[in-house]
């Protein structure tokens, strides 16, 4: 699609300015920055930087000041990530091995707090006024407690045999939505956007990171190790609740699933014919149907604002997370 190829590259600009940001907060040679510096070194989508960026232009406000609050979000985003690999036990990510392979988990655990503490250092670091740092450090410390708790209800869903659609939704409200809606309100606050704007474009994002984790889990399965740049069936192995495993559990491939599930041997054979007997059972449409719900709600929150190049950026880009392939 020829706009996803514009977002693409879109993003690609933004991640360049905050990746220069994020270079002259981590650049130090010793190892604990290295570990840091890690992950954002090698990239990502850094679709939450770019949703900073244009919620702040879709209220009017300039580029420039968005930059460092950008690269605050994706730095709290990769502290996570970090955590996330350890509690995960994953060895990729974007195509290298994860922090915890190379330096061990002491380090990465200081590394992912590393992280965290910087993000808020890049929200000091940059040109914001007193009333708007506040602002958005305080969005971006609301999201972290909520995404906590989000993981937290991740991790305790693999030890329980059943949990339902409402309780998934809810997990992800916080793990991932959260920190979206964040991206978007600090991006409004930033730009100098009303109370109203504010609040429509915090709509607009988690309505945009809930279509995002949906389609996340949907990709774990369905796309390839090297498109989505970490091993395919990982969150199955690991014993991950996700939508598709819930759905599914309601379907003739119940059986198929409680055999994999949490089975860290299970070969990709075996997932394979899991996810032959999903698509024929229809669970994949239901899913791929529950996330392209949530982007309509997304572009229903975006339409009282006044029409513009932001405005139509942010209406792309929430079809491009239910496009991508990793």
């Amino acid at each position: 699609m020829v706009f996803a190829k514009m977002i693409e590259a879109e993003m690609a600009s933004v991640a360049r300015e905050v990746g220069d940001f994020i270079d002259s907060m981590l650049g130090r040679k010793d190892a604990l920055f290295r570990s840091a510096h890690h992950l954002p070194s090698h990239g990502g989508k850094r679709m939450r930087p770019y949703l900073v960026v244009k919620s702040c232009e879709a209220v009017g406000g300039e580029r420039v000041a968005a930059i460092g609050p950008a690269a605050a979000v994706e730095l709290l985003h990769n502290f996570t990530l970090v955590h996330d690999d350890i509690m995960d036990n994953d060895t990729m990510r974007r195509g290298v091995p994860t922090v915890h392979v190379i330096w061990g988990i002491p380090t990465a655990i200081l590394a992912g707090d590393l992280l965290f503490a910087e993000a808020f250092q890049a929200i000091l670091r940059s040109t914001l006024d007193d009333r708007k740092a506040r602002a958005a450090a305080s969005a971006l410390a609301d999201a972290t407690v909520r995404l906590s708790i989000g993981q937290f209800q991740d991790m305790s869903f693999e030890e329980r045999e059943e949990i339902t659609e409402g309780e998934y939704l809810e997990m992800i409200s916080g793990k991932t939505a959260a920190l979206f809606q964040a991206c978007a309100e600090i991006g409004a606050i930033v730009g100098g956007g009303s109370e109203d704007g504010i609040a429509k474009l915090g709509a607009y994002g988690w309505n945009l990171g809930m279509a995002f984790q949906i389609f996340d889990d949907y990709l774990g399965i369905t796309s390839n190790e090297e498109e989505l740049g970490k091993p395919i069936g990982n969150d199955l192995r690991e014993g991950k609740k996700t939508l598709i495993v819930i759905r599914g559990m309601q379907t003739p491939s119940r059986g198929m699933i409680k055999s994999l599930l949490g089975n860290k041997n299970a070969s990709q054979a075996e997932l394979a014919s899991l996810i032959s007997s999903l698509e024929g059972d229809g669970v994949l449409d239901y899913v791929r149907g529950k996330a392209l719900g949530y982007v309509e709600e997304a572009k229903k929150a975006l339409s009282s604002l006044p029409d513009s190049e932001p405005k139509k950026s942010l209406t792309q880009l929430v079809e491009f997370a239910v496009m991508r392939k990793k």
